[in-house]
């Protein structure tokens, strides 16, 4: 009797348990994917995001410890050159190289005043909450899960505004990211079991492509010159020594040398 009325129990079971299709399973597991990636996303991108903040931190203290100091030593260099010319003037050599010279003096000098006021942080350090409110945001506006071409560019400008205020570490200004998304229309759209996972399907690819570029600028900025310098910096803090002002120290040096130059010159023209 028990065993005839499981088997009943099994029947009427299966009878109102819905059949999943096969290609309901596979969105399913293509969403679980999608879930996944990211969450792993979101995590790269505030890598990222935290390796381009220490290194501007860092870019802005070396022209103004630095900078400014390369800015004097290419204007005294165009200024021995134009006195260099003066006394030869048939030399196309040294006038080229004082017109040269003068653009470069030029062009620091305003690459100076871009980045003029003085970090007021030593090093770049996010909160865990304002990390935490990063990976929120982007998981939300990330442009690699946009419909179209509209909403795409929209996320982008989200992202890029998101990118700036961690820069800043502004707490508010990553907020009005958020409020701006979600104040934003999101219309549902009506769409089949395929177009569904067609979509995620497409959604899985940009975001495996989009970890891709992430790892290639990544490492793009750790092999960088400027990184570099950053590394060597705080290996000599350790120490108690800073780069930088040895490095504006010898560049005073090269600018004390040229000057002797220039007056040298500047007498003999006279």
């Amino acid at each position: 009797m028990k065993t005839e009325l499981k088997t009943i129990l099994k029947e009427t079971l299966s009878a109102v348990t819905p059949i999943v299709s096969p290609e309901e399973e596979e969105l399913k597991r293509k969403r679980r994917n999608l879930a996944q990636l990211e969450q792993a996303l979101a995590e790269k991108e505030l890598e990222l995001s935290t390796l381009k903040g220490e290194l501007h931190l860092f870019e802005r203290r070396y022209q103004v410890v630095v900078g400014a100091k390369y800015t004097e030593l290419d204007e005294v260099k165009a200024q021995i050159l134009e006195l260099a010319s003066r006394l030869y003037p048939r030399s196309d050599e040294f006038r080229a190289g004082a017109q040269s010279a003068r653009e470069r003096a030029q062009n620091s000098a305003e690459d100076a005043d871009l980045d003029s006021d003085s970090p007021r942080e030593d090093e770049f350090k996010p909160t865990e909450n304002l990390k935490k409110l990063f990976r929120e945001v982007a998981k939300k506006i990330h442009p690699d899960l946009a419909s179209d071409e509209a909403e795409k560019t929209r996320r982008h400008e989200l992202m890029a505004r998101l990118n700036q205020a961690y820069d800043r570490l502004d707490e508010d200004a990553i907020h009005a990211v958020l409020l701006d998304w979600e104040a934003g229309h999101h219309p549902e759209k009506k769409e089949t079991l395929g177009m569904r996972l067609v979509r995620t399907v497409r959604q899985v690819a940009q975001i495996k492509k989009r970890l891709q570029r992430i790892d290639e600028e990544i490492a793009e900025i750790i092999n960088s010159g400027m990184y570099q310098l950053m590394k060597k910096m705080a290996s000599a803090g350790k120490t108690g020594g800073d780069l930088l002002e040895e490095m504006a120290a010898g560049v005073d040096e090269k600018i004390a040398s040229i000057k002797s130059r220039v007056r040298d010159l500047a007498g003999e023209f006279d």
